[in-house]
């Protein structure tokens, strides 16, 4: 019986890490009227222009990153853009929305503290090129909930900065276990943690009180079963589009971890039945659509 653990105290471990880490929600700073007013549009809440161009007019740092997004190469305009209102009108509904969430939660987690050898810069890109890319495809395919596939993207690692943050210690041991290799990340979580940063992550989304098809595909999105195929429906699952452009974005080499290996998940084709133009014409838009807001993060 000597180095025997009781399975009582492990379960009481992992879940007094688990509330440590869900805590840590309540040390992020608080969202801005203009983020909290996108996130309820996505929740169901009538989406003004008029109202969101107010707020963004108001938030000198967010109005001039949207000026530049319009008036970048993507847009390709041969004039410039100067006003808040006619950049808004000429983003259109989902372009910025994708864009007023992207710059104001990078910005709002930046100033968070997080362990050693934690980039930043890393994490925000790898959430929104997932975020662009999920919402690009869902512009090709029939997509269960695709109004929700960008933030789906955007939000689905949200957990690993939360343990990141909550439990530093535990976060490097992670790191350090993953470089060892033989195991995927969440593999490396269930070891030394109990639970995953997807579990975190839908929980998190669940306080925020984001729809629950964006939670379920989240919760989701490194458990898709291979060959899930599509829905009664005919519908690619939210869950399986969302593992598709995270395995996709971390084989071009945007990932969090900088000793990701790309042989740690197979091909994220098994999951798209699209022809090769239209592959071709999502993966450029995305290409072009991360390099206007790469600069941002």
């Amino acid at each position: 019986m000597g180095g025997v653990v009781p399975i009582t105290t492990v379960v009481t471990s992992v879940l007094d890490c688990r509330d440590k880490v869900l805590r840590s929600l309540g040390r992020l700073p608080p969202f801005s009227p203009v983020l909290n007013r996108v996130l309820a549009s996505i929740s169901g809440e009538d989406f003004s222009f008029s109202a969101v161009a107010d707020l963004i007019e108001k938030d000198t740092v967010l109005a001039g990153n949207v000026l530049k997004i319009v008036n970048s190469a993507l847009y390709g305009r041969r004039g410039t853009v100067n006003s808040v209102r006619h950049a808004v009108s000429l983003l259109g509904i989902n372009k910025l929305r994708n864009a007023v969430l992207s710059l104001s939660i990078a910005r709002m987690w930046n100033s968070v503290k997080t362990p050693p050898g934690w980039s930043m810069a890393r994490f925000n890109l790898h959430s929104v090129a997932v975020g662009i890319l999920c919402d690009q495809i869902a512009q090709y395919n029939d997509v269960e909930y695709p109004e929700g596939a960008f933030v789906a993207g955007l939000l689905h690692d949200v957990g690993h900065l939360l343990i990141a943050v909550a439990a530093p210690s535990e976060y490097i041991a992670l790191e350090k276990l993953y470089a060892l290799g033989g195991r995927t990340w969440c593999e490396c979580e269930m070891e030394i943690l109990g639970f995953t940063h997807a579990d975190i992550s839908a929980e998190a989304l669940d306080s925020w009180n984001l729809p629950e098809p964006i939670r379920h595909a989240v919760e989701g999105h490194h458990s898709f079963e291979t060959g899930a195929g599509r829905a009664n429906n005919g519908e690619i699952p939210l869950s399986a589009l969302l593992c598709a452009a995270d395995e996709y974005v971390r084989f071009c080499g945007t990932a969090i971890h900088p000793n990701y290996s790309a042989s740690d998940e197979p091909s994220p084709a098994r999951f798209l039945d699209m022809a090769g133009d239209r592959v071709d014409a999502v993966v450029n838009a995305w290409k072009a659509e991360v390099a206007a807001v790469n600069s941002y993060f």
